[in-house]
């Protein structure tokens, strides 16, 4: 429960005066419900002994009767108000939260960041911001409501009858009640994290149904995932209808302790005013305010039905705003030095977490402004991670990284990121037209610098083919070949024209041909940029790029261990 406790807490702090008027209205609400069935049962009752008594004529039937229409009209605006007020607050509490969480998973690292991809991951985030709705609506604002009504109605009762009948009649309603919800809540906790669960696995099958049916169908499995849906469906369905039929008894239950307790109300009061302690009329008016006191609890009723998937949501979102350590960047940064070199590794090592041996061990690696160097290797040989350290989205554990003689660590963020570009091998791109798409590596970039970017990517053919640059992407850029995908990622980063570009893979797919001439066209349309490339495909040996082979600097590092040990 810690962790809703912190959600809410959140929550309230994010729209804390909304929040508040809207938990105002609520408890008017309910409090003109109670008056309002309380006044119409004193009034009838009233009435009714007035006219046996021969009274009528003098009985005043004005005021009360306009107090009926006020409470009734009353009643329906602060409805109408509350509702209008909680939900608003509500959505724009949770649109902080979303902005919250995703400041917190920009600053994990660059791993983790790799694991978030998935579509199961992306929807189970939404999902759980989304399920966290109930927690303000239908568990805080009415806990508070209800405590708040019972304690006016306990005071009031007590005022305009005797403290026994209110103590004895609310008292009773207030501990069946809560025992009805407290039953609700250890018996639906379970279907609705099972409900949860199913959403999120129908979500992901039918996503993953709708993207690959192409590819299902021609391998034959279209059948299999289409009875992946349909189960996750079932499930989902059997979770639902086991949190609806917790929810009916709970109703059934709460309905029973109102009655109880407007039978208690009803025989006190007779008893009382038999013996003279009270009017009949005030015997009537706690009878048929404990008949509207089940008003006061219901709201929670489907509220604890959803605990348990609000929980597990709560739980998770609680985490991924805690486990995110504050990252400082420096906010000014030494000028750069031109004479420098462009990049220089000292002695870098970095182990992955978890792993017994470091993926790379002593790495002495110099740039200098204005070089090209491919970075070839075996797969696993670390050319990737190198790149990583280089753009300092993870950190090293030993040794240096400097830009332009300057320490990474020393960079502003917003700095680094203009003077560095990073091609990873996995670049996403968005259902957008190609000028779209390429304007969000330069914003400002005129359409001449477009037209220029795809043709030293190679891509002026394939683009024009499409429609040009107004022609539609479709979702992660269907329409696009894998080739041309990703040279279309890496125009984009050129249109940024930073200083240091590093590309993982580049070439990756192309011909022959069209590697040359994209290896060509980077270093046409970048003629000063530092270029440091991890690559199976070397350059062209025309071009003026330096080779660096990853075993010979591990090799290289190893035997400088070995004569230092020596020595």
């Amino acid at each position: 429960m810690r962790h809703l406790f912190a959600i809410l807490i959140l929550l309230w702090r994010a729209e804390r005066t909304a929040l508040l008027r809207g938990a105002a209205l609520s408890i008017i609400v309910l409090v003109m419900g109670l008056a309002l069935l309380g006044l119409s049962g004193w009034f009838i009752s009233a009435a009714g002994l007035a006219g046996l008594l021969g009274l009528g004529a003098t009985f005043d039937i004005f005021r009360p009767s306009a107090g009926v229409r006020f409470l009734a009209i009353g009643r329906t605006a602060a409805r109408y108000g509350e509702r209008l007020l909680t939900h608003d607050a509500t959505l724009r509490a949770l649109a902080a939260l979303r902005i919250r969480l995703m400041q917190a998973l920009a600053g994990q690292g660059w791993e983790r960041l790799g694991r978030l991809r998935g579509s199961e991951m992306l929807n189970r985030l939404g999902a759980d911001v989304d399920a966290l709705d109930g927690a303000v609506l239908r568990l805080a604002i009415p806990a508070v409501a209800a405590g708040v009504t019972l304690s006016l109605a306990l005071v009031v009762m007590a005022l305009l009858s005797t403290p026994l009948l209110a103590l004895a009649s609310i008292g009773s309603f207030t501990m069946g009640g809560i025992l009805a919800l407290i039953w609700v809540t250890a018996r639906a906790r379970k279907p609705s994290r099972r409900a949860g669960r199913a959403v999120q696995a129908l979500r992901v099958r039918m996503i993953d149904l709708l993207r690959a049916k192409a590819d299902l169908a021609v391998m034959g499995r279209l059948a299999a995932a289409r009875d992946g849906v349909l189960a996750a469906s079932a499930r989902l369905y059997a979770a639902r209808a086991a949190s609806d039929t917790v929810e009916h008894r709970a109703s059934a239950g709460l309905g029973a302790t109102s009655t109880i307790a407007a039978t208690i109300a009803l025989l006190m009061g007779a008893v009382m005013a038999r013996a003279g302690l009270i009017s009949a009329p005030q015997a009537a008016l706690g009878f048929f305010v404990m008949l509207a006191m089940a008003e006061t609890l219901a709201p929670l009723r489907r509220g604890l039905t959803e605990l348990g998937a609000m929980l597990d949501a709560a739980s998770r979102v609680d985490h991924l705003l805690q486990d995110v350590a504050e990252v400082r960047h420096p906010t000014q940064v030494a000028q750069p030095d031109p004479m420098a070199p462009a990049l220089e590794l000292s002695n870098l090592c970095y182990r992955y977490p978890g792993a017994a041996a470091p993926v790379i061990d002593g790495l002495d690696l110099r740039l200098q402004p204005g070089d090209a160097v491919a970075l070839t290797g075996r797969s696993g040989s670390g050319k990737s991670t190198v790149l990583h350290l280089a753009a300092g989205l993870i950190t090293p554990e030993g040794g240096g990284v400097r830009l332009a003689g300057q320490p990474l660590t020393s960079w502003p963020e917003t700095a680094l990121r203009d003077h560095v570009g990073l091609l990873p091998q996995r670049s996403t791109l968005m259902r957008t037209t190609i000028a779209e798409a390429l304007r969000l590596g330069a914003p400002d970039a005129p359409e001449a610098d477009l037209r220029a970017v795809l043709e030293a990517v190679q891509l002026t053919t394939a683009i024009t083919a499409r429609g040009g640059l107004c022609a539609q992407l479709g979702e992660a850029g269907a329409g696009l070949s894998g080739g041309e995908s990703r040279r279309l990622a890496l125009a984009r980063l050129l249109l940024r024209r930073p200083s240091l570009l590093l590309l993982d893979e580049p070439t990756e797919g192309l011909d022959e041909a069209t590697a040359a001439k994209v290896w060509a066209g980077l270093r046409g349309f970048l003629p000063r940029a530092t270029i440091l490339a991890a690559t199976h495909r070397l350059p062209p040996a025309s071009s003026l790029w330096r080779i660096v082979t990853m075993e010979e600097k591990v090799a290289e590092a190893k035997h400088q261990f070995d004569s230092h040990q020596r020595i």
